[in-house]
């Protein structure tokens, strides 16, 4: 199929924020499991958070990503004021080697 004649569909609405981490390997099984618990409290106690996946990244064993979806900018805004991600940030911070920049987007849409 030409590439000029796909046509584009739109994949829904949200606010995109991906978070990446380099985890101190024998810490790793530890910070994977305060992610998840944090992850699913924020699926449990914030409304405006639809989605949030943690991901080990296969070419790079002690990589984690996290991918969360919000309801818009104002969601991610206050989920940044939450007490949970307090006690995360604290938490992990001598389980890691490195956290990189946020990187911010929006769902769009995908050739179909």
């Amino acid at each position: 199929m030409n590439a000029d004649a796909l046509e584009c569909r739109p994949l829904g609405a949200g606010y995109v924020v991906i978070a990446e981490f380099e985890v101190i390997p024998d810490r790793l099984c530890d910070f994977i499991a305060l992610a998840q618990g944090f992850a699913d409290e924020c699926i449990e106690s914030e409304s405006g958070c639809w989605q949030f996946d943690v991901v080990r990244i296969e070419s790079s064993p002690s990589a984690i990503l996290f991918y969360e979806v919000y309801d818009g900018i104002g969601a991610f805004d206050e989920h940044r004021q939450t007490s949970h991600l307090a006690r995360f940030k604290k938490a992990f911070k001598k389980m890691i080697v490195a956290e990189r920049p946020l990187r911010l987007g929006s769902r769009g849409h995908s050739a179909t």
